[in-house]
């Protein structure tokens, strides 16, 4: 049953982590982008960069455990023209470099590609130190700054080569278990700042993006068995977010649902009101973690615990539409 799966329980097909897509889509990709360099904070095992470094071991620098740094030298590169591609968890690499994004990469505008694996409550045991919840967030925060959640792999290996033929500062979030196959086909669609319309409804919409995509779709199936016909979104770039998409939604079927796996404040369900009350206000109700940290358990358990379930999808989509009835 929908209502009480987390979205690693979807009854849609598992497919590869999200880091997994990345890692081999950048390998795959090396030899097309010869200007690419990438450099990682000694978890590129984790991160899945290690295998770009095999096969263009030239071109990748590991500088340990030193996030800071790890940007600086970004900075550096991208400065004389190169491509670069850094990556570490999401914690570490918005938190704790956060001032080199801002002075060594955004103020300039650099070529700079930021990659924060492990994002989410998902990435289960290893605990809150871990856990880049408010990643999206501190993104966001930074001018002239693309920021991409895809939903699976097959938009994760789509939206690798779209931040590659970018030119600018790009931050991609990845996550760590595997996750349910949103796109069966190849290659996926993906537009920088293009939402992807996965299913159409009247009702309400969902927007979302990441892993709470395939809550999205299991609570719009369980939706229509009690009349209600939700068209789903797939937010997967939250800026610059599709403007155009979200005042369709709100205009053709006048509430709407934000679910994401990442704070309350700040992330995809902050960028999608705006968006809405500036340009056509209706009933929002949101689907996220809150305003609290995570703990350690499993990926399922935490996803139900914070409510990242397709239940509590539902459960948001009825009070928008009473809502709506409700003026």
């Amino acid at each position: 049953m929908a209502g009480a799966s987390s979205a690693l329980q979807s009854k849609r097909p598992i497919g590869k982590a999200t880091r997994d897509a990345f890692g081999r889509a950048l390998e795959a990709l090396g030899g097309d982008y010869p200007d690419v360099v990438v450099v990682d904070a000694d978890v590129s095992n984790s991160t899945r960069t290690e295998w770009f470094g095999k096969k263009y071991p030239d071109r990748f620098f590991n500088i340990g455990i030193a996030e800071s740094n790890l940007v600086g030298v970004a900075g550096g590169l991208a400065s004389c023209g190169k491509t670069a591609v850094i990556s570490s968890f999401a914690a570490f690499i918005t938190c704790n470099a956060y001032d080199q994004l801002r002075m060594a990469v955004a103020y300039p505008g650099l070529n700079v590609k930021v990659v924060g694996s492990h994002a989410g409550v998902s990435i289960g045991e290893d605990g809150a130190s871990q856990m880049g919840i408010e990643d999206v967030s501190l993104a966001c925060s930074l001018p002239g700054f693309v920021v991409i959640v895809p939903a699976d792999e097959a938009s994760t290996r789509a939206a690798t080569k779209a931040l590659l033929d970018y030119k600018g500062p790009v931050y991609l979030r990845t996550g760590r278990p595997d996750v349910p196959k949103i796109y069966p086909d190849e290659p996926a669609p993906f537009t920088i700042g293009k939402a992807n319309l996965l299913r159409d409804g009247s009702d309400v919409t969902i927007v979302a993006n990441g892993l709470m995509v395939a809550s999205a779709l299991d609570a719009a199936d369980e939706l229509a068995g009690s009349g209600i016909e939700a068209r789903v979104l797939d937010m997967h770039t939250v800026k610059p977010i599709d403007r155009e998409a979200l005042l369709a939604a709100a205009r053709d079927t006048g509430a709407v649902v934000v679910a994401e796996e990442h704070l309350a404040h700040g992330g995809l369900g902050s960028a999608v009101a705006m968006a809405v009350a500036e340009q056509h206000a209706v009933p929002i109700r949101f689907v996220n973690i809150g305003d609290t940290f995570g703990e350690s358990g499993t990926p399922e358990g935490l996803l139900e615990k914070y409510g990242l379930t397709a239940g509590r999808v539902v459960e948001a989509a009825r009070q928008a539409v009473s809502a709506k009835k409700n003026g």
